[in-house]
């Protein structure tokens, strides 16, 4: 082992000698606590992990290494056999040495990464060493050599149609095996068109990834193919039973690993954790933000000896959302409060925004007690643009690129076209519809330029499709939400985010209690305020319920969704029964 220096981005760089290669490892964050030691995948080098590492750094001691033959790790000679699993295990093993001689390593792999930690958590010359595995997009090589076996002995049209299925994902395989060919792919035409390749097809950002080294890194890499896949699949071990924790993190996206692979592995692993992601194969890139939260809150059960902190979430729609980032607007109360709840129920991390700053906080702590692993309360007016630009700048920095964005805030406006003012109409447009439009805006356009999908949220109202003679205001609102929904969904498809309008009729909330009446006086204002609160309250509809509409119509890409009977019973007359509707719209309202 050669002496400490400083790496890009910070990191301190060693050199570890390991079986006549030199491994380059980096470190970040303080060497006093836990260790967690990322391994990468094909054809990466330790830099395919750099902004997950540093947002571990702050809490852990964490180690890159570039596997032998990659980044700036020196490659074995000859090639051949020099890539063996068990080679890798003795680098693992003096890197562990190396970076924490005194306490085992928390592992973390990806791709090949992962199917060496896998290799590494069910040899016996590892035990202590490993305190506990986190794997993504690599499963065992043999335990997928028993998942073949075990289909192929039993063909049943389930069990061919997976065969056929991982057949076709894993093409790129059989031509790693071929000689020189992807050699000369890779340090040719391939090697320079990956990165857009990357951009294109993963949406993964380029920006100092891949590396330069990354034609000799993928023309060496081949060799863990040859080395390996081979002789696993013709005499998998019978023991390769995991001696720690594990948690498999599976991206439902991946154009090269079929989920069903990891069917059996309770098998395998006694004490697993799932986790599943909606998104591509290269997560490390496209998922840091949710990986990192993931990541720590594993380490940190194994450190503290918690193994309920180790269960993921186990809301209705856990394996949708569970570490998703949802921004819910007018969150302090109501509609927003209880689907922040819902999504805090299914594991998601949650941002509670509204201009009731306590009332906000109060719902964040609240969502870390219901089961999110992380909530933040943030105290911001929708209808002011330039906070809303801070808000979307803010988000971004310190928890990441929002997954599900719920523009709920709203106010009430009732009141004939006469007496409804200027002002009543700026206040409810700014909130209804430019708290709204500021909302999709940024936050969407965050979404669209990470490439990797999402869904927006617009609460609008019966009120959107059944005219009344007392809300001129509100409903024009929440027309316009409902059509700029419809327009965003068409133009947004593409890109792999849904938007959803959600249309309640009466509900029991609190904006009753603060909805505004056009042209009268403040001792009426009251006198209304309280007849429409008790009018909501004796209807009961719980705003629980439109969250869990909220999660159904995301979970399922819903376009418009009507929630009470009333709104149901408007939206069909509204298609089918246009007269009938106006006839009704002579009767005086009631708010949302």
């Amino acid at each position: 082992m050669t002496g400490v220096a400083t790496g890009p981005h910070g990191a301190r760089e060693r050199r570890v000698r390991s079986g006549g290669v030199d491994l380059c490892v980096a470190e970040l964050g303080d060497a006093g606590a836990p260790t967690v030691v990322l391994v990468h995948g094909y054809p990466d080098s330790k830099e395919v992990w750099s902004e997950v590492a540093h947002r571990l750094a702050d809490r852990f001691h964490v180690v890159l290494y570039d596997v032998r033959g990659h980044g700036r790790s020196t490659a074995p000679e000859p090639l051949r056999g020099g890539f063996t699993l068990e080679r890798l295990t003795d680098d693992f093993l003096a890197v562990a040495d190396a970076v924490s001689p005194d306490r085992p390593v928390h592992l973390v792999g990806h791709d090949w990464g992962s199917v060496q930690g896998w290799e590494f958590v069910t040899v016996p010359r590892t035990e202590g060493r490993i305190a506990s595995f986190t794997s993504m997009s690599g499963p065992s090589l043999d335990h997928m050599a028993h998942w073949l076996g075990k289909r192929m002995t039993r063909p049943t049209p389930r069990a061919v149609a997976q065969l056929l299925g991982q057949t076709a994902k894993s093409w790129y395989v059989y031509l790693l095996h071929t000689p020189v060919l992807p050699e000369l792919a890779w340090r040719g035409p391939l090697g320079k068109q990956w990165p857009k390749l990357l951009e294109r097809l993963e949406k993964v950002r380029v920006d100092g990834y891949p590396t330069s080294s990354l034609p000799s890194d993928a023309a060496h890499g081949a060799w863990l193919y040859r080395d390996n896949v081979r002789s696993r699949m013709r005499r998998p071990r019978t023991d390769a039973y995991a001696h720690v924790p594990v948690q498999l993190i599976t991206p439902t996206g991946d154009v090269f690993l079929s989920e069903q692979l990891y069917d059996d592995l309770e098998r395998w692993a006694p004490t697993l954790v799932r986790r599943t992601l909606p998104a591509g194969h290269w997560i490390p890139r496209t998922r840091p933000d949710r990986l990192a939260a993931w990541i720590g809150e594993f380490v940190t059960a194994q450190e503290e000896g918690d193994p309920a902190r180790e269960d993921p979430a186990k809301g209705a729609y856990a394996d949708r959302f569970a570490g998703q980032l949802v921004l819910v607007t007018g969150a302090a109360s109501g509609i927003g409060r209880a689907t922040a709840f819902a999504f805090a129920e299914s594991g998601a991390r949650v941002v509670a925004v509204d201009r009731d700053g306590e009332g906000a906080a109060r719902t964040a702590e609240m969502a870390r007690l219901i089961g999110s692993p992380e909530a933040w309360a943030e105290t911001v007016d929708v209808s002011d643009e330039q906070a809303m630009e801070k808000l979307a700048v803010k988000v971004a920095a310190e928890y990441g690129v929002v997954d599900v964005l719920v523009n709920n805030a709203g106010i009430g406006m009732a009141g004939s076209f006469f007496d409804t003012t200027t002002d009543d109409w700026r206040a409810v447009l700014d909130v209804n519809l430019w708290g709204v439009i500021h909302g999709c805006r940024l936050f969407g356009r965050q979404m669209s330029e990470r490439g990797q999908g999402g869904h927006i949220v617009n609460t609008a109202s019966a009120a959107a499709y059944q005219p009344s003679r007392m809300l001129p205001a509100y409903s024009t609102s929440k027309a316009a939400v409902l059509m700029l929904s419809e327009c965003l969904r068409a133009e947004l498809a593409g890109q792999g985010i849904g938007v959803s309008a959600i249309c309640p009729g009466i509900v029991n909330t609190s904006i009753t209690s603060t909805a505004r009446f056009a042209g009268a006086s403040e001792e009426e204002q009251k006198r209304r305020q309280d007849r429409t609160s008790r009018l909501y309250g004796m209807r009961n509809y719980p705003p629980e319920k439109v969250a869990d509409a909220v999660l159904r119509a995301v979970a399922t890409n819903q376009a418009v969704v009507p929630v009470t009977p009333e709104a149901r019973g408007a939206r069909f007359l509204s298609r089918f029964m246009p007269r009938a509707l106006r006839a009704l719209a002579r009767v005086e309202p009631r708010i949302r």
